[in-house]
């Protein structure tokens, strides 16, 4: 069990990292307790002190603050093979929810093992690091999305480069990709209010860039959708480092 779940990470870390064949073998032998969780569960909450990490093998999930007068803002959105809360390794309490955003097959790893690992095998070490700083980089990213284009730049960014990060894992077929995600969902992740979300989606129907059946995506005119964007993709780091 803990070898097939290991599958999505390793797909993942492989898809922009070059590990060997001992790495990948050991990656396979980290003792991952599964576990089946509903659409939007709290994994870890805001405040907590976890023991372990959270490898999300199917599913999306989010990371998202609540301000206190009740208001959403995701942060981030994560797609299988992603470990969203690697950073309570050494960051003791957590400052935001991780939460499903589907319903997901999740992995818990101590963070022994994972350190345990780290120490084994440098170029996992190297690999976990990195994924890091992408995720640094991705957040940069999202308060450029939000803080500074419209409403259809910030949705065209947001497909695009989901589109991206799926497609590096496999999991998109000629344009095409399952993203079961809700118009209030959608709404938080951009600061768009629901009625400004569908508006959008509309537009962006209309003008032939892309056909959504929720949850089914599909983009028909990729060149049209990034430029819109304004999309540059070097801030995910696809290419195999290391």
């Amino acid at each position: 069990m803990t070898s097939n779940i290991a599958t999505s990470l390793i797909t993942k870390l492989t898809a922009s990292n070059r590990l060997d064949s001992d790495d990948i073998q050991a990656l396979q032998q980290l003792p991952i307790q599964e576990r089946q969780v509903p659409a939007q569960h709290i994994i870890v909450a805001d405040g907590s002190r976890p023991k372990e990490s959270c490898l999300l093998a199917e599913g999306f999930a989010y990371r998202a603050k609540i301000t206190q007068d009740g208001k959403r803002q995701v942060l981030s959105l994560h797609i299988p093979g992603e470990i969203p809360d690697l950073q309570s390794l050494y960051l003791n309490v957590m400052d935001h929810d991780f939460t499903t955003l589907t319903p997901c097959t999740l992995g818990f790893i101590p963070h022994e093992a994972i350190k345990a690992l780290c120490k084994q095998r440098p170029n996992v070490a190297g690999a976990l690091w990195r994924e890091t700083l992408i995720d640094a980089a991705i957040f940069r990213e999202w308060i450029v999305n939000v803080g500074r284009r419209s409403a259809d730049e910030r949705m065209a960014h947001l497909f695009a480069e989901i589109h991206r990060r799926l497609r590096a894992v496999g999991r998109t077929s000629d344009g095409d990709f399952n993203f079961p995600i809700t118009q209030s969902d959608l709404g938080d992740c951009l600061g768009l209010s629901t009625v400004h979300v569908n508006r959008t989606l509309q537009e962006l129907r209309q003008e032939g860039i892309m056909q959504v059946e929720r949850p089914h995506y599909r983009i028909l005119d990729h060149d049209k959708l990034e430029e819109l964007a304004g999309f540059d993709p070097a801030y995910l780091h696809l290419e195999p480092t290391g």
